[in-house]
């Protein structure tokens, strides 16, 4: 399988509403990676590169806890998007059934974006399935020596 998430394979902003009262959209620096999607927010230094992690450590900035990561094992679907204006609204929902609501310019394309590579990691994870199935039942088929 592929190295865990290290490639970026789309970085920029986003917006996503927050669960409060106010229900205000806080923008938040992003990196999707074959992985999942990173939400950084947008004063938080970036994560290090999974290359260079035999130079010096970077002296720790704020806590971990700001880095929300959104896996895509935990991602159920992409959807409710709507055009209104200059932005495009689209909702995650994860497999809890939580849902999280971005928005972005049109042109950014970070939904289509976030679906394709959920597509394709789930597609990965099928066939990984598959393979571990028939591995099975060929271990299970072969002969055993005489009897």
């Amino acid at each position: 399988m592929l190295e865990s998430g290290c490639k970026a394979v789309k970085e920029g902003m986003l917006e996503k509403r927050s669960d409060g009262l106010l229900q205000l959209w806080k923008k938040k620096r992003c990196i999707l990676t074959e992985e999942g999607l990173l939400l950084i927010p947008p004063k938080h230094p970036p994560p290090p590169p999974q290359q260079h992690q035999q130079q010096q450590p970077a002296p720790p900035a704020e806590p971990a806890a700001k880095i929300k990561e959104l896996h895509f094992s935990n991602m159920k679907t992409v959807d409710c998007v709507e055009r209104k204006g200059k932005y495009v609204y689209f909702t995650v929902v994860m497999a809890e059934g939580k849902e999280i609501d971005f928005r972005c310019a049109q042109e950014q394309g970070w939904n289509a974006a976030i679906t394709l590579q959920m597509v394709q990691y789930k597609n990965r994870q099928a066939i990984l399935a598959v393979r571990s199935t028939r591995q099975k039942q060929q271990h299970l088929a072969a002969p055993h020596g005489p009897r």
